[in-house]
């Protein structure tokens, strides 16, 4: 229900007209009680109206707009939309929005206000989704005035909105409505979903005037879904515009049997909505038979629900659609089926006299889309609000769904059987290993292997034959000074010395520390605790059994972990038979929410299976995407983003996915091709509009072109003045500054610094504004040095100076690199700058050979050459290594450490941090060192050859890398770890030709050279401007900040 509703009701509002007035009067400013009951009057009961009403004049237009954190293809940005049954439905976005102070203020007071509303009366019902609707056709319409830009305002070039090639088509985010366009889509890439609306036609009874309230909201619904569909198919624009859709949303939710508890509810609606259109037609049809809803055929399947009640059996067929599944206290899908579909005791299904209750599902049939919807939210009755639920939640691509299916009921209860009882034996072996690992009465517990082994170091420590504190109290003072509290309080030791304090007061208390200040400790007193008496005897019995005590120990927790390992596998086995794989259904799509209960953003990942890739829909952009990156999104646990909806479509329905072809010709139908003669003009039309569009702006284009030629042959008397020529020996980022973003930078800095000369010397000659504008550059880039700025900052990469102070290069090179600096050519395109760079080439021309070395210059510059090279080659391999892309990030990362290596071997500031790059360089091998283990043990000719591939090709060789710096232990470690993965495969049970191959491979593996073998040639490099690479050098460092470095 929205506010305006509220208002309505006058008992509520009379209870509540007291406070709506003091927002009015705290927001605003306005006391007169007469002004604000007029504005709340005119506004119909809402607050937000009303304070625009109130304020329209005297708001501040926004200086600057704010960055925000779900940002899209277009300038401007998806707004939060309450979700959640109990969620505010009027929660108005402070981080997606350009609002103004002022704004803030308004939208924080009014959530307040509406939070206090809904606290003292308002139902569940009423928060419907009809108010998130109308806002967002209102937003949409632009019903109120606003003094920031909209924020899905359309690029005036449409060019910008031009579709390329066959790329998908996107979705308007209309205001707050990203929810409409991820299930939208999801469905749209249905094909068989597609033809079936896109071949929609209405049924003739209906085409005069609508019979009912049904076909008067479903068939303009179905209308307006089918213009949708047809230029999501072959519109030419890149994104299009659902408000007509959604508008017909908003009218729908209206009537009080359309109440949406939350926007998870709109998939359940938007498939009764088609159901019944498609029912309509269907009706008319039919002949005589009962007539079949192809959506009923789609998304709707049956389970048969088999209990027990009260020591009563019964046993019920029911219909679903979308299947609920808690997440809370689940770790992956698997669980919360099983927990799904079973109720209660499952022994009381079985047993004749038994009074508990209980139930199992199976289901009979199951329909070719299931959708599973994820139950994330939940009632905090504490707090006295809803909250997200963001546990981990894992989910496969493929998914079996053949333990959950009615006529494998029997084989899957003694499955079930057993895995409950591997379950308990495995809490039993659980329990006992704990009490190994964490051993002791106390509040702190040890392992107990450990606790004997620190036993044994003390039995076996030197005996002493005096008191810990005898030697102290020998040295200490004479009696009298030193009284029995020997630990001075925190004033004692920030006060006078012991020296300064009279000893004769009786509870004068003496400072201990000065004594050992004033004498070494006894050389034969031990450094840790140690027996006082101990005999040999009493020694070697004591070293016998805690020797064999903690081998047996170690024994013990081997096996314990060796067990539960074992059990682990069989209970992930147990369903592996050929018999339970026989009903595969494949992800098709993921709808994922970020944010919390009350307010968030939504997108789908789609899987094309002709492409046999993953995209992301996010409203108007549509990209390529990988598992790795909807793992992420999707699973949950790592940020505010996890799906909410899970759709698998049958793996062996091909129909769902197949493309259609010509009866005729048999060519497949592809684009407009699709579409039947009533779309196809429509969607030409459209494209038409478009057309024009493009035409007209290149028309303005051209005219803008026509009359600025016009001007400048008007203006111009002189021609411009012609490039001075480049010197030789210049370093390349300077040579060819209009092939490179580093001249640009470099431009910006000098004009910058030229302006700050010219306020300072107004009627300086040029050569003086240099000299000044030098010197204004040289103090900003010597600060810049001095910092100690972040590791993801590092100002080195943003002016060769830096890197040159840093390394405390020769004067002469640093003046000479500040005159080419402003002796660029790019500084004529200003008179002022022009006549600074002319001063600047001549200086540089009376520059004489002797006064700077120009092979140290060249050796400078191409030492800064180096830098950056190593910074992209470290910067592109991290990023690789954190999309898990291990093959090509071990090649960067190599270059990275070998480059690094080198120039730190002049200084410690030419290169990077050394352990960074180590660090993630063995992280790479180790994890291809298991993957290739992972291929090998799999027995697959094909697949144990490319493990061997990845080995000899890439690990081999990287191992004399590791191993020819004899301090790197963690790199050694590493080395022996992936030799001891291969070597545990010796004397275990294998197929000839795995024994043959592992024969053939282990000594290039275990060879102990440390000859470094050739590499193949150093990966390419993209070309990165100044300001891309600082700023992706400081993303992929600040996303290491935020990732645990695995012992770093």
């Amino acid at each position: 229900m929205t506010v305006e509703q509220n208002v309505l009701q006058q008992s509520k509002a009379q209870k509540h007209q007291q406070t709506f007035l003091n927002q009015l009067r705290e927001i605003t400013g306005i006391n007169d009680i007469q002004v604000l009951q007029q504005a709340l009057k005119d506004s119909n009961g809402n607050l937000e109206l009303a304070v625009t009403f109130l304020t329209t004049k005297n708001a501040k237009v926004p200086q600057q707009e704010e960055a925000t954190y779900y940002q899209t293809a277009l300038p401007g940005n998806d707004r939060y939309i309450s979700v959640g049954s109990q969620a505010d439905t009027n929660v108005i976005d402070l981080t997606g929005d350009d609002k103004d102070d002022l704004q803030r203020a308004i939208a924080l007071s009014l959530e307040e206000s509406n939070r206090a509303f809904r606290e003292t009366g308002i139902t569940d019902e009423e928060q419907a989704i009809s108010r998130v609707l109308e806002a967002s056709i209102a937003e949409n319409k632009a019903s109120l005035k606003r003094t920031h830009p909209e924020v899905w305002s359309d690029s005036p070039n449409p060019y910008d909105r031009k579709r390329q090639d066959s790329c998908p088509v996107g979705l308007k985010n209309v205001g707050n409505t990203c929810w409409f366009s991820a299930v939208i889509q999801s469905l749209f890439n249905l094909l068989e979903f597609r033809r079936l609306v896109l071949n929609y036609n209405p049924p003739a009874s209906a085409q005069d005037l609508p019979r009912n309230q049904k076909e008067h909201r479903n068939l303009p619904f179905m209308r307006e879904l089918r213009y949708l569909f047809a230029l999501l198919v072959g519109s030419k624009r890149k994104y299009v515009d659902p408000s007509r859709a959604v508008e017909i949303l908003k009218d729908a939710f209206k009537s009080n049997d359309s109440q949406q508890q939350d926007v998870s509810e709109f998939t359940h609606k938007l498939l009764d909505w088609l159901e019944d259109a498609f029912q309509i037609k269907a009706e008319e049809e039919r002949d005589g038979e009962k007539p079949k809803n192809p959506m009923v055929e789609l998304f709707y399947g049956r389970f048969l629900a088999v209990g027990v009640l009260e020591g009563k059996k019964f046993e019920n067929t029911e219909m679903f659609g979308q299947y609920p599944l808690q997440v809370n206290g689940f770790k992956d899908l698997h669980e919360c089926l099983e927990a799904a579909m079973i109720e209660g005791e499952i022994e009381s299904l079985h047993s004749e006299n038994s009074g508990k209750s209980g139930q199992e599902h199976w289901f009979t049939e199951l329909p070719p889309v299931l959708t599973f919807e994820l139950s994330r939210f939940e009632f905090n009755q504490t707090l006295g609000r809803p909250e997200k639920i963001h546990n981990k939640l894992e989910f496969p691509p493929i998914l079996y769904l053949d333990r959950y299916m009615h006529k494998n009921r029997e084989i899957t209860r003694i499955k079930r059987d057993e895995i409950k009882r591997l379950k308990e034996y495995l809490t039993v072996l659980q329990q006992r290993l704990e009490r190994y690992l964490s051993y002791g009465s106390g509040p702190k517990r040890f392992p107990l292997v450990d606790v004997l082994q620190y036993a044994l170091e003390f039995a076996s420590s030197k005996p002493v034959c005096t008191s810990p504190i005898d030697d102290i109290e020998t040295s200490a003072p004479p009696s009298g000074t030193v009284t029995t509290q020997t630990i001075p309080s925190t004033t004692e030791q920030q006060g006078p010395s012991s020296s300064e304090i009279p000893s004769t007061s009786p509870v004068q208390r003496s400072v201990i520390h000065k004594p050992f200040t004033q004498s070494r400790i006894p050389p034969d007193l031990p450094m840790h605790p140690a027996p006082r008496h101990i005999t040999e005897e009493e020694l070697s019995v004591l070293e016998g059994c805690l020797h064999r005590w903690r081998t047996e120990v170690e024994n013990d927790t081997r096996d314990l972990q060796e067990s539960i390992s074992r059990i682990h596998r069989t209970i992930e086995l147990m369903y592996s038979d050929k018999s339970m794989v026989q009903v595969p259904y494949r992800l098709h799509a993921v709808l994922v929410h970020e944010g919390q209960a009350n307010a968030g953003h939504y997108w789908a990942y789609i899987y094309d299976h002709h492409q046999r890739r993953w995209m992301k829909y996010n409203d108007i952009s549509v990209t390529k995407s990988t598992w790795e990156e909807l793992e992420r999104d999707s699973f949950g646990g790592y940020r505010n983003a996890s799906a909410y909806c899970l759709m698998y479509i049958n793996d062996k329905e091909q129909f769902l996915i197949q493309e259609e072809f010509n009866k005729e010709t048999g060519q497949m139908l592809l684009g407009m091709d699709t579409l039947p003669p009533d779309l196809k003009d429509y969607v030409k039309e459209d494209n038409k509009c478009f057309e024009k569009e493009l035409e007209e702006w290149d028309a303005e284009l051209a005219q803008k072109v026509q009359q600025e030629k016009l001007l400048a042959s008007q203006t111009s008397r002189m021609p411009a003045p012609s490039s001075a020529p480049v010197q030789a020996g210049e370093p390349e980022y300077l040579e060819q500054p209009s092939r490179t973003d580093l001249s640009k930078h470099l431009k910006e800095d000098s004009v910058r610094a030229i302006t700050k000369a010219l306020a300072e010397q107004e009627d300086g000659s040029p050569e003086t504004v240099m000299q000044t504008a030098i010197k204004l550059e040289y103090a900003r880039l010597l600060k810049l040095a001095q910092d100690d700025p972040p590791p993801e900052c590092d100002y080195r990469l943003h002016h060769a100076v830096v890197y040159f102070m840093q390394n405390e290069a020769p004067k002469k090179i640093i003046e000479r690199t500040l005159l080419e600096q402003f002796g660029d050519h790019n500084l004529s395109f200003d008179e002022r700058c022009r006549n600074i760079m002319k001063v600047a080439q001549a200086k540089l021309e009376m520059i004489k050979p002797d006064e700077v070395n120009m092979e140290e210059y060249e050796r400078w510059h191409q030492e800064y050459r180096n830098y950056r090279e190593t910074t992209m080659y470290l910067m592109v391999g991290l990023e690789l290594f954190q999309k898990k892309s291990y093959m090509e990030a071990l090649l960067y990362l190599i270059y990275a450490y070998q480059n690094n290596k080198e120039l730190l071997s002049k200084g410690l500031y030419r290169g990077h941090d050394e352990e960074l790059i180590s660090h993630y360089r063995r992280e790479c091998l180790l994890k291809l060192n298991e993957h290739a283990a992972a291929l090998f043990e799999s027995g697959d000719d094909q697949e144990v050859n490319n493990g061997l591939i990845i080995m000899n090709e890439l690990i081999v060789p990287c191992l004399p890398l590791l191993l020819v710096d004899e301090t790197e232990e963690k790199d050694i470690a590493a080395v022996e770890d992936m030799r001891n993965r291969w070597c545990s495969y010796l004397g275990q049970e294998m197929e000839p030709n795995l024994q043959e191959k592992l024969t053939d491979f282990l000594p290039k593996l275990l060879d102990c050279s440390t000859e470094i073998k050739g590499f193949n040639d150093p990966p390419k490099l993209p070309s990165y401007s100044t300001h891309e690479l600082c700023e992706r050098y400081a993303r992929i460092m600040l996303s290491l900040s935020r990732t645990p470095a695995d012992g770093r």
